[in-house]
């Protein structure tokens, strides 16, 4: 990074936000700090640290596929505001 500074209203402005001058004045400082501690990040040696996409490992978890006893349509329907021939009933969405 070349530059320290951020341009917080063009930044503002493509997130469409308004904001403040004192909100500006506010976040450039912040932004600034968060530039200096990557700069500080970027001085460590990582060429003896393998690459990672998570800080902590991070493992699938599966639970058994049990089969279980459903609602059934009689149960499920009372809470439907439209039913017909034992099912939902839905507003038509397709176009003829």
């Amino acid at each position: 990074m070349q530059d320290n500074n951020i341009d917080v209203n063009y930044v503002a402005d493509l997130a469409r936000l308004e904001l403040t001058e004192d909100q500006c004045e506010r976040f450039s400082g912040q932004l600034n700090k968060v530039i200096d501690f990557i700069k500080q990040l970027e001085e460590l040696d990582t060429d003896s640290i393998d690459p990672m996409a998570h800080a902590s490992p991070i493992y699938d978890v599966m639970r058994n596929d049990v089969s279980r006893p459903g609602l059934g349509s009689e149960i499920a329907l009372l809470n439907s505001p439209m039913t017909s021939n034992n099912q939902f009933k839905v507003t038509r969405v397709v176009e003829s």
